[in-house]
């Protein structure tokens, strides 16, 4: 017979594949020792740019037990988003792959309510939070803690089982599980990602300069694009896929089976020329329910104006 802590964690492993999650992990709630200093130096540093929210709530970031009073597990969820459709004009401005279906926050935020609500059922009363990528929460060594994978070189999560092409989420909750252990960094002495990175962001192994990566400049950015980048967008207009298609792992990747991330066709098939005369009445349509909404129709003219010039 399982223990009460084992038979919790299982049940929630369960149910996280049975709405089709990649992969589920646990780790026990505390206080961040060995990412706090290194948060303080980046943000003291300015790698951040302009994304002053990250200056927000350091205490928060940090500890999910101050974020979510009685914390006691960070249960870590992935969710694969790999694609091998494309955009088929070569010539076309690109937006990253995570971004061809529907917005990830909503398909997201829906099965991790449906997971709470099969805990309460299942386990009794249980109070926690669920996040997706919107509040101070440092999923990236939350899923690492919880054994999901290593934070590589590119700085993102890898997996040696299916690469790093998948949404983080987390469940912070009141009970007490069985935790995971890490697992071993695999990146060894390959340096693809950051021989790749056009913009040198990735100033060192396992560090990036926020302020000069292209997802930055073409989200996170709401004013000009600095010149800087001129010459170095290598077509991306939304966001950017290059250190993850070099990372060696990721060939392991295999196509996810969420119907919300399809594709749409129009999307695919957008020319570059329809890409330069978008109008905002395509864009709506397009990227109705997409993260590209982000950038909003100005910011994504700019991009692609700024791709031309």
């Amino acid at each position: 017979m399982l223990n009460r802590k084992a038979h919790y964690s299982e049940i929630i492993k369960s149910k996280a594949k049975d709405l089709g999650f990649l992969s589920c992990g646990i780790a026990k709630a505390g206080f961040l020792e060995k990412e706090a200093p290194k948060l303080e130096q980046w943000l003291q540093e300015g790698r951040h740019g302009n994304m002053v929210y990250m200056e927000n709530h350091f205490d928060k970031r940090l500890d999910p037990t101050v974020l979510v009073p009685g914390a006691k597990s960070v249960v870590s969820l992935l969710l694969n988003y790999y694609s091998d459709e494309k955009q088929i004009d070569p010539k076309a401005p690109k937006i990253a792959s995570y971004a061809y279906g529907q917005d990830y926050h909503n398909v997201i935020k829906d099965k991790l309510t449906q997971l709470m609500i099969y805990l309460k059922e299942e386990i009794g009363e249980v109070d926690g939070r669920v996040f997706v990528d919107s509040a101070p929460v440092m999923d990236k060594a939350w899923a690492s803690r919880a054994g999901l994978g290593w934070v590589g070189k590119n700085t993102n999560l890898i997996s040696k089982q299916v690469g790093s092409f998948f949404f983080i989420a987390e469940l912070i909750i009141d009970l007490e599980l069985e935790y995971d252990l890490p697992v071993a960094d695999h990146c060894g002495s390959c340096t693809a990602c950051i021989d790749a990175c056009p913009t040198e962001a990735l100033t060192a192994p396992y560090q990036i300069d926020g302020s000069k990566c292209i997802s930055y400049a073409t989200i996170e950015l709401k004013e000009a694009i600095p010149e800087t980048f001129k010459g170095k967008m290598e077509g991306w207009a939304f966001g950017c896929d290059i250190c993850q298609t070099v990372c060696p792992w990721n060939r392991f990747a295999t196509p996810h089976q969420e119907i919300d991330f399809i594709p749409k066709k129009e999307l695919l098939e957008l020319s570059s020329r329809d890409w330069r005369e978008l109008t905002e009445e395509t864009f709506k349509r397009v990227f109705q329910k997409s993260a590209v909404k982000r950038a909003k129709f100005a910011g994504l003219q700019r991009n692609i104006k700024f791709l031309s010039s």
